[in-house]
């Protein structure tokens, strides 16, 4: 007696990243139960989630859907996107929706669609925490009312119930906001009767997509789910899985090498068996999956003001032989400056990463380095107002370009800019705020879906 198989493939990391149409066509000759892509990440960082805007063109994100979508219609099975948009708040998902629904009226394509709404009310995270149901997380600070409110977006991370809700109310293509990466095909495999334990790990299997296939490359990934096992497979074939590619994505985001922590639930992989059953294609099995408490992690972002920076250049081995000497000078000089022009201290800051010595580590940097021949200064100010940063980062940008140090008369500039103009607004700069988990109590409360016949 045959068991029963579901089959499921990612196009690719994040929606927008590109996959090869030849992928597709694969895809489609192996007749998946299910087209998906995650969308999106925290990975960028705050600036999407707190602006709204989506983290990769409507181009890129267009053509991708446009692939995906055709092929789902043409199969008659379900797409999914999770995390629409890049950071899964609402106008990320609203703005995934419009292409969906553009792409739609070009091809001539009808079917019932299922957003899932992410963002979160205030209102409704202020009573959790005023009943001690909305917690930090790995020793983050505890979050106040006022904090909340002050909050540009917030959203939860949802698992596969909202999905799964969608499927069985007979939605073909699913659009959800912030989610957990594997809940999309977490959902598909378990609502077609696959175990809780093969489902969960075939989801993180398929977050990135190629990301288990070696060499790393934007592409497809295919996973085939039984009621004990999990079999990847990439559907290019100049790529392969291989034990190791596949290990490692497991360990992919995790904080443990062995238990992953999920809503509701934990996955054990302690012991897995992960074998090859060809040169391109790995079973994994053994996996246990164990019920939790379920909570929602949440993702907030809040505005810290307005940004302006500039890089400049300097390959000066005087300068170089006394560089944190002479920043310190243009700190000071520079506060002088912008105190001159009635800004208050507390209205800015400025920041000077240094590249080529620790730009990337600041503080942090273990290792001594020898003089270099060049390095590279990004100095930015992020002020309470897009006027005073400006200000304040064209007077550092002038204190670094004209200013003498120790054993130089240096009169006609110390750094080389590569752009004129030199200063560049960011406009407003946000930060994350939470590392939290909220105890709903149902896995749907939190995450309203609403349907339209396209």
């Amino acid at each position: 007696m045959t068991r029963k198989t579901i089959r499921m493939m990612s196009a690719s990391g994040i929606l927008g990243y590109g996959f090869p149409e030849a992928s597709i066509r694969a895809a489609m000759a192996r007749r998946p139960h299910m087209f998906g892509v995650d969308g999106g990440s925290s990975d960028p960082g705050p600036h999407y989630l707190g602006s709204g805007k989506t983290l990769n063109s409507k181009l890129a994100m267009k053509r991708d859907l446009s692939l995906l979508l055709r092929a789902a219609i043409e199969a008659g099975v379900p797409m999914m996107v999770g995390t629409a948009g890049g950071a899964g708040g609402e106008p990320h998902l609203q703005a995934c929706a419009d292409i969906v629904r553009e792409i739609a009226r070009e091809h001539d394509l009808h079917f019932r669609m299922a957003l899932i709404h992410a963002e979160q009310d205030p209102a409704y995270l202020k009573h959790r925490l005023a009943q001690g149901r909305l917690t930090p997380l790995d020793g983050a600070p505890e979050i106040t009312a006022d904090a909340l409110d002050g909050a540009r977006r917030i959203v939860g991370m949802m698992g596969p119930e909202p999905y799964r809700a969608a499927l069985e109310a007979g939605a073909q293509v699913i659009l959800g906001g912030r989610g957990t990466d594997p809940s999309p095909w977490v959902a598909l495999a378990m609502h077609h009767g696959m175990p809780e334990a093969p489902s969960w790990y075939a989801g993180k299997m398929l977050e990135c997509a190629c990301n288990a296939a070696i060499p790393k490359k934007h592409d497809c990934l295919l996973v085939t789910v039984g009621d004990d096992y999990v079999e990847a497979e990439p559907l290019n074939p100049e790529l392969r899985c291989t034990p190791l590619s596949v290990a490692v994505q497991a360990l992919h985001e995790t904080a443990s090498p062995i238990v992953r922590r999920e809503p509701g639930c934990i996955v054990d992989t302690a012991d897995c068996t992960i074998e090859a059953l060809t040169e391109r294609v790995v079973r994994v099995s053994g996996m246990r999956w164990e019920a939790r408490p379920y909570s929602i992690k949440l993702e907030g972002a809040r505005s810290v003001g307005f940004s302006a920076m500039t890089i400049a250049a300097t390959r000066d081995p005087g300068l170089i032989g006394q560089f944190e000497t002479f920043l310190d000078f243009v700190r000071e000089s520079t506060r002088t400056k912008v105190s001159a022009l009635g800004i208050d201290a507390r209205d800015y800051t400025l920041v000077l990463r240094v590249y080529g010595r620790n730009g990337v580590m600041g503080d942090w940097e273990p290792v001594a380095h020898v003089s270099p021949n060049e390095l590279a200064i990004v100095a930015e100010v992020v002020g309470k107002t897009q006027d005073i940063a400006n200000a304040a980062l064209s007077l550092a940008r002038v204190t670094l370009l004209h200013s003498d140090f120790a054993g130089r008369m240096c009169r006609e500039g110390n750094m080389a800019f590569p752009f004129s103009p030199s200063d560049i607004e960011r406009g407003e700069v946000f930060e994350f705020m939470l590392n939290h988990i909220v105890l709903p109590d149902d896995p749907l409360e939190m995450f309203p879906i609403e349907y339209e016949e396209v």
